[in-house]
């Protein structure tokens, strides 16, 4: 069963993301601070990370940087998400995310990317 990882400071978010991404037959790991995300990458390697780019003090867009520049996570897609950014300039940036997705997203273009983006992995 295939892991997705879903960073988001709302929990309202994520428990939509976990229902969604559970009956559609992934594993989902939640987690609602950006600062704790190597942490659950080490214990718990994801296969996709939904990453919003609102996260508190945080910016997912950097977060995003982070993950593409290590050498243990630099594999693993990321799919940012946001209400309120235009990440135009994010997506040619190194270090940029493998796809974004406006808020609120349809469910079935969030399944569709998140399934292109697993088999490209």
């Amino acid at each position: 069963m295939q892991k997705i990882l879903a960073v988001d400071d709302d929990n309202d978010i994520l428990e939509v993301l976990r229902f969604v991404l559970e009956d559609s037959g992934y594993e989902v790991e939640t987690l609602s601070d950006g600062k704790y995300l190597f942490d659950k990458i080490k214990s718990n390697t994801p296969d996709l990370i939904l990453l919003d780019i609102m996260l508190g003090s945080l910016d997912g867009r950097e977060l995003c940087k982070d993950v593409k520049a290590r050498v243990e996570t630099k594999g693993i897609p990321v799919i940012l998400i946001s209400a309120s950014h235009s990440i135009a300039d994010s997506m040619t940036q190194k270090g940029a995310p493998n796809a974004f997705i406006a808020k609120p997203f349809d469910i079935d273009v969030l399944l569709s990317t998140i399934q292109t983006h697993l088999r490209a992995a």
